[in-house]
């Protein structure tokens, strides 16, 4: 039995069908770009982290809307698991910026993210969902 991290993420398009992306500082996926968020604190629920993961990592205050998908990514370390639950959500107000364990942050179109270092599966998953076309 491997031992479960829950986590949230936060799906974020803008008016040109772009989505807001990270570049991870620190492991797992240090380098990387995917979407913004993190693991969730005890006693929180998960769109209250999504809330939090969101204006640490990127300064925005956002609107909280539909899981879109769940997924398990193996930490790397024994056999714990991060239990990813992606909601889409919209943005409501503040800055842009790369903040916390986030080293950059930008929107992004599908075909820049092909010349990007994303996470594993997660154009297959924006497309998988009709996130992007």
């Amino acid at each position: 039995m491997s031992r479960r991290i829950v986590a949230v993420g936060a799906v974020l398009t803008d008016e040109q069908g772009r989505i807001l992306l990270i570049q991870r500082r620190n492991p797992p996926g240090a380098g990387k770009w995917t979407v913004p968020g993190g693991k969730v604190e005890p006693g929180e629920s998960l769109q209250a982290a999504v809330e939090r993961e969101m204006l640490e990592e990127t300064g925005l205050h956002v609107e909280v809307g539909e899981l879109l998908w769940t997924v398990d990514i193996p930490t790397g370390v024994d056999d714990a698991v991060f239990e990813v639950h992606d909601f889409a959500a919209r943005v409501r107000s503040g800055t842009l910026r790369a903040g916390d364990d986030a080293a950059d942050a930008g929107w992004f179109g599908v075909e820049e993210m092909a010349d990007l270092p994303v996470t594993r599966g997660l154009v297959e998953y924006l497309r998988a969902h009709g996130v992007v076309g």
